[in-house]
């Protein structure tokens, strides 16, 4: 299994940007599918993002499409979430999560798919 550690998060004034970032310790990261899932306060936790193995695919929430844009950096062991114009509602801890898979273009969507979650970083959007 992989380590993670996301970073990023914050306060920030709707319409306003944030990278988040999620790095990997331990062996093989380029077997890794990554998401990103968030939980608002009082709600289960959703899927917001994937991308597969060599980052060629990813794939988004309905919610979060033309907003969120996940990307990786596999020498640096890193995943991405960039998210612009953000909204109130976009107020949740914000969770990176790793699934070993053998499938280049697998891009996992559910959260019993992943093996491993970081600890998450808090993104507070103010209105």
């Amino acid at each position: 299994q992989v380590q993670l550690v996301e970073s990023g998060g914050g306060l920030v004034q709707a319409g306003g940007s944030l990278r988040l970032s999620c790095v990997a310790s331990g062996r093989s990261f380029s077997s890794y599918a990554m998401g990103w899932f968030r939980q608002a306060p009082g709600k289960e936790r959703e899927f917001a993002a994937a991308i597969s193995l060599s980052g060629g695919t990813t794939y988004y929430a309905d919610s979060v499409k033309g907003r969120f844009t996940i990307s990786r950096d596999n020498a640096k062991k890193m995943v991405y979430l960039q998210i612009t114009n953000l909204k109130p509602e976009d107020t949740a801890v914000y969770y990176c999560a790793a699934d070993r898979t053998s499938y280049s273009d697998y891009t996992p969507k559910r959260r019993i798919e992943y093996d491993s979650w970081g600890q998450g970083t808090q993104v507070t959007v103010s209105s």
